[in-house]
């Protein structure tokens, strides 16, 4: 936020070099306020749109709960320098952003920090499992019901009429909403690509050199339907794609996400600018609490900190964890008995890495 001096130890705050677009400020800013234009992208990650429409404004959310709830109060200084220099970069270069770290990090939570600083609108997520293919990406398409909502024909036997306008059951999935001709970048949440078939990572490949895929579904329409009006992921208006053609004006600020499972191949990781985010120390926890339960820790929170601390040195255990802890602390859960106390806790603090407790 602006007026704020001092990072979370209270040690002044250098002030942000120049080519930083993102700040780190904790500010919160919607599409609708003004905002600084962003820095062009290098020739090379240049995209021209499909078509010759103006590009499309990026929907105003309708609250900041979802931000609130996922970030906590405005807290500036809350990243190492490092990290903000590779987001940065990554912003400035139109690369994305290959997150590593620990369950618990915040790596997630760097995607909405982007967003709500540079006013890009709501975190468009796309969560990845073991089955997720790069078509769950880009779009949905329900032949089965486009089928069966065709009225039936009049002669014997129940055949089908006309097949329904084709736009009302094709759908856009996150990474096929980033990449509309947006007037600004939008911010995508690629989460746990680690679990990923082996295929998927460098499926994305042609998508992250090109900016643009296409509807093959549009595409054979041919030229009597050269344009179709689908939903995105966004569940607003919908949006008029021509000749199946889906191609970004800006790139989108990806943000990728990797518990370390597994590791990439060389070429993907070309595409990518990496950062690992550290467990965050005792200053970042007890920043992590104030946003979420008020500005002051008392004396028993600090203490639960600390306990924090120490069983992080023997297990691996996630920073949710304590916040689920100070927040039954908060509501007087230790003030049974120490035992009973001691027994909820060490459930709490399960280790990620095992069955067993830490």
């Amino acid at each position: 936020m602006s007026g704020e001096t001092t990072d979370l130890s209270g040690a002044p705050l250098p002030p942000p070099p120049d080519w930083w677009v993102f700040r780190d400020s904790g500010a919160r800013h919607s599409p609708a306020d003004p905002l600084p234009p962003l820095p062009p992208a290098p020739p090379w990650r240049r995209f021209r749109q499909a078509t010759d429409s103006p590009p499309l404004d990026i929907p105003v959310p309708a609250d900041a709960l979802d931000v609130e709830r996922k970030l906590g109060a405005c807290r500036p200084g809350t990243l190492d320098r490092t990290v903000v220099d590779l987001i940065n970069a990554a912003i400035q270069l139109r690369r994305p952003l290959l997150v590593t770290g620990q369950p618990g990090t915040g790596k997630s939570s760097l995607a909405h920090q982007i967003a709500a600083e540079l006013g890009l609108g709501r975190v468009l997520w796309w969560p990845v499992v073991s089955r997720t293919t790069l078509r769950d990406g880009l779009y949905d398409y329900d032949a089965i019901g486009r089928v069966q909502d065709a009225p039936a024909g009049p002669g014997p036997g129940g055949s089908r009429g006309p097949l329904p306008d084709i736009g009302r059951y094709l759908t856009l999935g996150p990474l096929g909403t980033a990449l509309l001709p947006w007037k600004r970048p939008r911010v995508l949440l690629i989460d746990e690509l680690d679990k990923s078939d082996i295929d998927l990572p460098n499926d994305l490949l042609h998508i992250f050199e090109e900016g643009e895929f296409r509807i093959r579904e549009l595409e054979r329409l041919g030229r009597s339907r050269r344009e179709a009006s689908i939903g995105t992921a966004d569940h607003g208006a919908p949006v008029v794609i021509r000749d199946g053609l889906v191609r970004c004006a800006e790139f989108p600020v990806v943000v990728i996400t990797s518990n370390g499972e597994r590791a990439f191949s060389p070429a993907f990781r070309r595409r990518c600018l990496e950062v690992e985010l550290a467990p965050p120390d005792e200053h970042r926890l007890a920043a992590m609490i104030e946003s979420h339960f008020g500005p002051e820790l008392d004396a028993s929170t600090r203490e639960l900190v600390h306990s924090f601390l120490e069983q992080r040195g023997t297990g691996a255990i996630a920073a949710d964890q304590l916040l689920n802890t100070v927040h039954l602390l908060t509501n007087r859960a230790a003030d049974v008995d120490e035992a009973s106390w001691t027994q909820l806790r060490t459930a709490l603090w399960r280790s990620l890495a095992t069955d067993a407790t830490p």
